[in-house]
């Protein structure tokens, strides 16, 4: 496994990381903790979580993920072996959901919000601190979870990213959380982080997680100098497109007990074109003797801009695959065979 530091001197993570957002609804504690041990011991360390998790969001299932997690490292006693990371939710109206209500009476990212969270996850998580603290995604209205075309409304923006980074920074100072990072952010919101911790002496990001994959490639206009330059690095998230990288759905087939099949909400990923992307990939991976989702993975890993790829699974074979991408090396045929797909469908699913 190789490593790399977020921040440039901030916590080393392995460059594959755990995704952990089914765990409480599509996997049960014991799947969770046979992926933790099985994660583990092919060396890696950053487990990724988030206080909805899991996905979907129910209020029956809120707050699982974390307590699989907790009981998982307090069974097996190695807290400090693992990069522990996890979310706070932004504005709940952004979960687009009627009873969002369930998570504080209405959540935002004001102090009062981030401290609550930040308690309730050390106590799901069985620690007292967390290495990694990420903000899940903005607090303003902007373009996030495949949203085309903005629409500037700024009387809509809520709390602004300073109150939001010096709440992190009080928790920072007391030893709550090591690092922060922030997730689904635009280059601007990454800008505007950055401009307050230099300008207020406030803790700098180290990270940004945001979905990163063949068929969503915006990350490399913009976020990718501004990372590489700041040195905050990307957790890419749903590397595999919900599943569909690994071609399970080619040819119209909508496997039973599949991500796209329980849960009919997620449509970023289920359109006709990428539908059609997909095979055109998936020819260039059998031209070269690949299979799909190792193709998929090792294109993300090969990012100079990645600090880890969140790979996520329900069993540990596919856990497995997943996993291996990180030996696989594509060839200079490979990458030029993809940036001509690429060039004709660019971001078909945002």
């Amino acid at each position: 496994m190789r490593y790399n530091c977020l921040g440039g001197n901030g916590p080393r993570v392995s460059v594959v990381g755990l995704g952990t957002m089914t765990w409480g609804q599509q996997n049960n504690e014991r799947e969770a903790f046979e992926q933790m041990d099985f994660a583990k011991s092919r060396g890696i360390n950053l487990f990724d979580a988030a206080e909805l998790y899991p996905v979907p969001p129910r209020p029956e299932t809120y707050g699982l993920t974390e307590r699989y997690i907790g009981n998982w490292l307090a069974d097996r006693d190695c807290r400090n072996e693992i990069v522990l990371a996890t979310k706070v939710i932004g504005r709940s109206t952004g979960l687009n959901t009627p009873n969002a209500e369930y998570i504080r009476g209405g959540s935002n990212l004001n102090r009062d919000n981030i401290r609550r969270a930040v308690e309730d996850s050390l106590v799901r998580l069985r620690t007292d601190y967390l290495d990694l603290y990420q903000v899940h995604w903005p607090e303003r209205d902007c373009n996030v979870f495949g949203k085309r075309g903005y629409l500037h409304n700024p009387k809509h923006d809520g709390v602004s990213i300073l109150e939001s980074l010096e709440a992190l920074g009080e928790l920072v100072n007391e030893g709550l959380i090591k690092y922060v990072g922030i997730s689904n952010e635009t280059s601007w919101g990454l800008m505007e982080y950055l401009r307050c911790s230099e300008k207020h002496g406030l803790p700098k990001i180290v990270s940004l997680q945001n979905p990163y994959n063949l068929l969503t490639r915006q990350y490399e206009i913009g976020l990718a100098e501004m990372g590489l330059r700041e040195s905050v690095g990307l957790l890419a998230y749903s590397p595999m497109a919900f599943g569909v990288l690994s071609g399970k759905y080619l040819q119209n087939k909508m496997p039973e007990n599949s991500r796209l099949a329980l849960f009919k909400r997620f449509t970023r990923y289920s359109s006709k074109l990428v539908f059609s992307v997909t095979e055109a990939y998936a020819e260039i991976a059998k031209k070269h003797g690949l299979s799909l989702a190792q193709m998929s993975l090792a294109f993300v890993l090969q990012q100079p801009f990645l600090a880890s790829c969140l790979v996520g699974a329900t069993t540990i074979r596919q856990l497995q695959e997943n996993i291996d991408a990180h030996t696989v090396n594509l060839s200079a045929a490979v990458l030029k065979d993809i940036e001509e797909v690429h060039s004709c469908y660019p971001d078909p699913a945002v």
